[in-house]
């Protein structure tokens, strides 16, 4: 659990360095210079151009495109996730024996239990950092996006619906925060870790934070999060449902 709040303040630090501390307000073109312009925002602002045009000058349908693609891109991570968490699941009650055998507070019994808990999720194939990869390798492609947008001036002043795409949008910001919930409630949906205490309080910490940046970031980048988060919905639905099948079919055996 301390990892995944680790992954959040340094998503968090990150968002904040990154979009407080380099220029927004510079337009990225083909000369603009250094490797985070060169290989992370050009080539997305470049890329949402080139679906823009494809889609009668969409910007936001082009988001849309972007961000389904670069979700199958990170599908076999989602996967790894979702594996890993249902392994958790599975070793619970032998986690739970564990911390009863090692329920001293010295220093030598906690070492021992840390121990046999690390031996415990390599024999079951259990990636405690599973969960926090996915956020952790997608934070470039956000901030990228990020800079993408502010950096882009057709996208800055490009309409999509009834949003404008370079300002916020208080209802996409509210969309944001309850889909990521929706997301990650899914994703604890039949684990029995999920009940922890500090898990329950990231369910609700996560969408809070990223609906809060949605309030003050442009709407094409709650866009890109909305969508995301949907697929990402999908994507667990299918995953999950033969996993459920397997761990039914060998409970009723």
């Amino acid at each position: 659990m301390r990892k995944k709040w680790i992954a959040l303040l340094a998503m968090t630090g990150m968002l904040t360095f990154l979009t407080g501390c380099m220029d927004v307000n510079k337009e990225i073109t083909s000369e603009s210079t250094g490797f985070w312009n060169e290989y992370i925002v050009y080539p997305l602002s470049q890329t949402l151009q080139f679906f823009a045009d494809s889609t009668n000058g969409s910007y936001g349908l082009a988001i849309i495109i972007v961000t389904i693609i670069i979700r199958l891109i990170l599908l076999p991570l989602n996967v790894k996730q979702l594996k890993s968490s249902k392994a958790m699941q599975d070793i619970q009650p032998q986690l739970q024996e564990l911390r009863q055998k090692y329920s001293s507070k010295d220093a030598q019994t906690q070492q021992k239990l840390q121990q046999e808990t690390m031996q415990l999720f390599q024999k079951n194939g259990v990636n405690p950092l599973a969960g926090c990869l996915p956020i952790i390798v997608q934070m470039p492609v956000l901030i990228g996006f990020y800079h993408a947008i502010m950096r882009t001036e057709t996208i800055q002043s490009h309409s999509f619906l009834w949003m404008e795409l370079g300002s916020p949008d208080p209802f996409l910001a509210i969309l944001t925060a309850a889909t990521t919930f929706l997301q990650q409630k899914l994703m604890m949906a039949g684990n029995t870790a999920a009940q922890n205490p500090q898990m329950q309080m990231m369910l609700y910490v996560m969408p809070l934070m990223i609906g809060t940046f949605a309030f003050f970031f442009p709407s094409a980048l709650a866009v890109y999060w909305i969508v995301g988060n949907l697929v990402m919905i999908l994507q667990t639905l299918f995953i999950r449902k033969p996993m459920m099948k397997e761990q039914t079919g060998g409970a009723s055996k």
